[in-house]
């Protein structure tokens, strides 16, 4: 598949065009050109380019659209160093804190924050799901943070993804942000994975600080863009 197009998420939204990597130099305005012409040239829309590469923004900008967010794919050998956090498993009754604390630290998140519980069974109703690789550490009888994992074997190489990974902002300033991202670390190289993964917003600044630390690396970029409707 080189690209799909999804309608707006939400009344009074934009469509959102998908470009998927794997595409030819030069391919991309042949693309665009297509996946648009079932869109109404004056609506708005959205679109996402996954690994950007050169002269990107060039053509995206020759159909109307302008950048305004990068998503950083990120990448680190296994295994990482030990963690020394003690973490359990999810389990259903763990949903309703896990909801509270997960909108509590992505209120700001268009895609992460205000999911509730139906959108969390949709995913563990997934095939890749497994409850065991989502990380829960409790402090004074509280969800502190928790990462959940997300395992790739399909990908060369298999991947385990850090799919999810949060600090309650009452426990922000505690240094957990750290060690909960080597939890899941662990939990994925004990599955025989020699590849780490996670996706970053590029201007998370102290998230990023803590996954050079580790040892994580940038791999590519996947860029957003918009068309202002007219």
């Amino acid at each position: 598949m080189r690209y799909e197009v999804n309608p707006p998420a939400k009344a009074g939204g934009a469509a959102q065009v998908v470009v998927y990597e794997g595409r030819a130099a030069g391919e991309l305005a042949a693309i665009l050109d297509e996946s648009l012409a079932g869109l109404d040239a004056g609506d708005g829309a959205q679109l996402w380019i996954r690994e950007v590469a050169a002269g990107d923004d060039e053509t995206a900008l020759r159909h109307g659209f302008e950048p305004y967010r990068d998503l950083w794919q990120l990448r680190c050998r296994l295994p990482a160093e030990a963690s020394g956090l003690a973490t359990r498993a999810f389990t259903i009754d763990d949903m309703d804190e896990f909801v509270t604390v997960n909108n509590r630290a992505f209120h700001w998140h268009p895609e992460q924050g205000g999911i509730g519980a139906d959108d969390v069974r949709d995913r563990m109703a997934e095939p890749w799901f497994d409850a065991d690789g989502f990380r829960l550490h409790h402090r004074d009888d509280r969800l502190a943070g928790f990462c959940w994992t997300k395992v790739h074997p399909d990908h060369d190489p298999p991947l385990g993804e850090i799919y999810v990974i949060a600090v309650d902002p009452d426990f922000a300033g505690r240094g957990l942000g750290r060690p909960m991202t080597l939890a899941g670390l662990e939990w994925l190289s004990a599955r025989g994975l020699a590849v780490g993964m996670l996706y970053v917003e590029s201007d998370n600044h102290p998230a990023n600080a803590v996954y050079r630390r580790i040892g994580f690396e940038r791999h590519h970029t996947d860029r957003a863009y918009r068309r202002q409707p007219r």
